[in-house]
């Protein structure tokens, strides 16, 4: 069980004009490991239909593999996420459903260069026959979008906006937030707001102005889930590295040596989305069959 430290501030107490605006996100805290199809996972094997043809993408416009040449063969997208519905609820389902798949192509893709996710909801009691084995990445996939299999250990954390906090509420604790890292070292932003990671739900931890999308039904989307480069951002992280890891943590270093446990432990799923930054999945739970957008936005 991972365990994200507690918080030094109270945040209500010390700034009771951001309480109205706290959320429960779940970190996810992936671990490298040998995941099944059965279990959830950020990079596993999916609980696939066999008869269901596995999903690839082409483009669809010339040069929309921003890496790759018009008219080559199609990619096949990679698992990147698979949670079931015992293990994180707080997934918004559709009727019926409780299991959620992530994919994405991967290859940069525009207008943001990154991957293109898709999403599929299941319920394991109509899979039936499944497919044993996942598909073989593209071999000119970009190695940094494609997930290492990990292990996860939800837990449930509360947080609080940064970008989305609205304006007239920073002028209201600006003075506070100055006073309390003076004070502590704390920085509201960074150390008791939006959670690092890997999460289901909570806020998007935007490093560019927020850009929530709006379904076709007119309804503003649901952050559904973060998929991020970086678990925490280095090793003097006040809160976002699990207790658990801090002992492993000593003598880190930017420049340490590639086998010291601070970079699997900051980094456990081999991911880099640009420069060290994250895309963003919404989905909208007032239409029945939950439309799905997605933003990635890094530094």
């Amino acid at each position: 069980m991972l365990t994200t430290s507690p918080a030094l501030i109270d945040v209500p107490l010390v700034f009771p004009a951001v309480a109205p605006y706290a959320l429960t996100t779940v970190r996810l805290h992936p671990r490298p490991g040998s995941p099944t199809v059965e279990q959830s996972s950020v990079g596993g094997p999916l609980l696939w239909p066999l008869d269901e043809p596995w999903p690839t993408c082409d483009g669809p416009e010339p040069y929309d593999h921003l890496d790759s040449s018009p008219g080559e063969a199609a990619a096949p997208l990679v698992p990147v996420v698979q949670l079931l519905a015992e293990d994180v609820p707080e997934v918004p389902f559709p009727e019926g459903a409780d299991v959620l798949q992530v994919l994405w192509c991967p290859f940069d893709h525009d207008p943001s260069s990154a991957p293109r996710p898709e999403l599929r909801w299941r319920s394991r009691a109509g899979i039936g026959a499944r497919r044993l084995a996942m598909p073989v990445p593209d071999e000119e996939s970009d190695p940094r979008y494609v997930p290492d299999p990990c292990v996860l250990d939800p837990e449930r954390v509360i947080e609080y906006p940064t970008h989305d906090l609205p304006q007239a509420v920073w002028s209201q604790i600006d003075a506070a937030v100055g006073q309390v890292e003076q004070d502590t070292g704390w920085s509201y932003e960074a150390d008791l707001a939006v959670a690092s990671g890997i999460k289901v739900g909570g806020y998007p931890g935007w490093t560019q102005s927020p850009q929530w999308p709006v379904c076709g039904c007119g309804t503003s989307m649901r952050h559904l889930l973060t998929i991020a480069s970086w678990e925490f951002s280095g090793g003097d992280e006040k809160r976002w590295v699990a207790l658990e890891d801090r002992p492993a943590m000593v003598g880190w270093g930017y420049d340490s040596s590639d086998d010291h446990p601070w970079r699997t432990l900051q980094n456990p799923a081999g991911l880099m989305l640009g420069d060290a930054g994250g895309i963003y999945l919404f989905v909208c739970t007032t239409c029945p069959n939950r439309p799905f957008d997605h933003r990635f936005d890094c530094s």
